[in-house]
């Protein structure tokens, strides 16, 4: 599967359902008042959020649509349980979801932070198993994780995750032929971004949010009678 790109109600909730799935399995998948909640929650969660039902509801069904949530519903749920799906459609071990969650949920992280917060998560012995674990997501065709450049004061190199489309990666060492012009050079992005409007592509979320809202209520209301 291609690498998605997400928005960032979209990256809460997959991170959610992803840390959710591991933690506490016993109590997943997950309702959509649950879901709300484990959005909102006001540990574990850089930044903390507000989303309102409506908007996690048109989250999930934008997620649903390409493959990266599914629904649990039928015999035994009165209501619709959502999962997340990003281990089947994007390859991965319980290790690199563990820590890619982690990564959607707080945002950049070193591996020693990634190795203390994951706890609960995965089976991870020490930080080399997290870079380890790092390497192996940065080794796609298209990196779901990807190193960033070290700042002033920092001791530690620090990673962030791949899905917002948006993040630069280290830049590798100039050549000689670089520095001679200057050291001039195109830093890489994850991801090109389209420059439309933002007000029409602002517009264009509202609608698509709209309709999704409308086809997450049905597809509730549906399952309470299947």
């Amino acid at each position: 599967m291609t690498r998605p790109t997400l928005d960032a109600t979209e990256i809460r909730v997959v991170g959610a359902l992803a840390e959710k799935s591991l933690a506490t399995p016993d109590h997943y998948p997950l309702t959509l008042n649950s879901l709300v909640a484990a959005c909102n929650q006001r540990s574990s969660r850089d930044p903390v959020t507000d989303l309102s039902e409506r908007e996690v509801a048109a989250a999930v069904e934008r997620l649903m649509r390409r493959g990266l949530v599914g629904t649990t519903a039928g015999a035994g749920h009165r209501v619709a349980k959502f999962r997340h799906l990003l281990d089947r459609a994007l390859d991965l071990s319980r290790r690199e979801l563990a820590a890619l969650a982690v990564l959607l949920l707080r945002g950049p992280q070193t591996a020693g932070e990634i190795n203390t917060r994951s706890a609960r998560l995965a089976d991870f012995a020490g930080v080399d198993d997290v870079e380890e674990t790092l390497w192996l997501l940065g080794d796609h065709e298209e990196p779901l994780v990807v190193r960033l450049d070290r700042e002033p004061g920092q001791s530690a190199d620090r990673y962030a995750h791949g899905l917002s489309g948006d993040v630069r990666a280290d830049r590798p060492p100039a050549t000689e032929a670089e520095e001679d012009a200057g050291g001039a050079r195109e830093e890489p992005t994850s991801t090109v971004h389209d420059a439309g409007s933002p007000a029409l592509a602002e517009r264009v979320r509202q609608l698509e949010d709209a309709v999704a809202q409308m086809q997450a209520e049905l597809a509730a209301f549906r399952a309470q009678f299947e």
